[in-house]
């Protein structure tokens, strides 16, 4: 049995993949967007993720495999050129997301220990060798990243608690309380483009699915694991956002935005609290930098194997799958040229666009897997609506990260297409 894994276990592999290095990344970002109206902005997001969780659950359980969301769309539209299109772009979200983990620790980094004076520098130089230093240890040892990861887990969570504990309590008499009042709050449709812009914070649920064939009790535990994981997660992101709002006056969260976080501690408990804060930082983006790794190059090698991109990314290279090496290096190129909220716009749109097709996919297989069809149907329209509504408010202030989020989603249909045309004259 020790191959197999518990309920508990289930759980922290959903907790650990959405707070891994995206709430220490896009707080600032969503404080920006939405103002005193952060809370609910988080709580829009965590509620999509909520509905498309009850896809994934059903899903999960009638069709369990490693491949998780790859096999899902596979089963909904077969292997052809749209199923292979949105696989490829799971991958390259997923690269994103290392971007956007490799971004906040170059930017929490520079504060614990400058290297050059200027923080721009010190960013790159940062950023980009977390990502280097990650390769390295996925090619040294597997059981090492899930020892990692493991360990990163609690720590994370017990400072994260610690953080709310104290915050809370250094809420009392504080007058930036006021800033949580209705009146600082964006409007509805700005507030749910908040949300879906640091939509992000919350995709690692989906690799449950990946863990589902070796869960015990799937029938029990596979609803469990991710329920609960959302719904703790999306508790403890809206007292965060609470407690940072309420602690730090607006003009110093905007200072402070690439790093809100360790900021927010430092009313509390001042320097030590900020260090503290920053640590944790750092251990958490690490230790999703190290899982996403894995999980970018095992994405996709399973695209390969359906084969849904060419038999070269099924070869080897250091006893890894050559996706490994192949991700590290995309990662390098995007955290080195894009800003956060362009990388945070184009990670978005890419797992809001995948959940709104396995949404679909759980619509059209409900009599299969036993689901009420209106629930994955509700989840596909709130993914499209999310969608228009992100790239609506995005277009106005970030044109760039909506440019690099169309032209990756018609870059991944292109290569499926020339892939699958080229496959079809040599079968020919």
């Amino acid at each position: 049995m020790s191959d197999k894994i518990n309920l508990k276990e289930a759980i922290s592999i959903g907790i650990g993949g959405m707070v891994g290095g995206g709430i220490f990344a896009v707080l600032g970002l969503a404080v920006s967007i939405a103002q005193g109206g952060t809370p609910v902005a988080f709580l829009f997001a965590g509620a999509l993720a909520l509905i498309t969780s009850y896809s994934y659950v059903k899903l999960s359980q009638k069709y369990p495999d490693r491949g998780g969301t790859v096999k899902f769309i596979n089963q909904g539209f077969g292997i052809s050129i749209f199923s292979g299109a949105i696989n490829n772009l799971l991958w390259i979200s997923y690269i994103i997301m290392l971007s956007l983990y490799a971004s906040a620790f170059g930017s929490y980094a520079p504060n614990l220990l400058e290297i050059t004076s200027n923080k721009t520098i010190d960013f790159h130089i940062y950023a980009s060798a977390i990502i280097v230093f990650a390769t390295i240890i996925n090619y040294y040892s597997i059981a090492i990243v899930g020892k990692i990861e493991s360990y990163a887990v609690i720590i994370k969570l017990v400072i994260l608690l610690g953080f709310i504990g104290i915050g809370a309590y250094g809420l009392i008499g504080n007058e930036s309380l006021s800033q949580l009042a209705i009146s600082n709050w964006e409007n509805p449709v700005q507030l749910f483009a908040a949300g879906m812009v640091i939509f992000v914070a919350y995709e690692g649920f989906e690799l449950i699915a990946n863990a589902a064939p070796d869960i015990v009790n799937p029938e029990k535990n596979i609803p469990r694991a991710y329920y609960y994981s959302v719904l703790f997660v999306i508790v403890l992101y809206i007292i965060i956002a609470i407690v940072t709002v309420g602690s730090l006056p607006f003009d110093k969260i905007a200072k402070a935005e690439d790093y809100v976080l360790a900021e927010a501690a430092k009313p509390m408990l001042g320097q030590i609290g900020f260090t503290i804060i920053t640590i944790a930082a750092l251990i958490s983006t690490f230790s999703a930098i190290n899982a996403s790794l894995y999980g970018g190059s095992r994405v996709n090698f399973e695209i390969a194997e359906d084969d849904e991109l060419p038999n070269h990314f099924l070869s080897k290279f250091w006893n890894q799958p050559i996706g490994l090496l192949i991700t590290a290096i995309a990662t390098l190129v995007l955290v080195n040229i894009l800003d956060l909220e362009s990388i945070s716009t184009a990670g978005s749109v890419g797992f809001i666009l995948i959940f709104g097709i396995v949404n679909l996919v759980g619509y059209k297989c409900a009599k299969d897997t036993k689901s009420h069809k209106m629930i994955p149907f509700l989840g596909f329209i709130l993914c499209l609506a999310a969608l228009v509504i992100l790239i609506h408010q995005q277009y106005q202030s970030n044109l760039t990260g909506v440019l690099v989020s169309i032209g990756i989603i018609e870059l991944c249909f292109v290569v499926e297409w020339i892939f699958k045309t080229s496959e079809k004259k040599k079968n020919n």
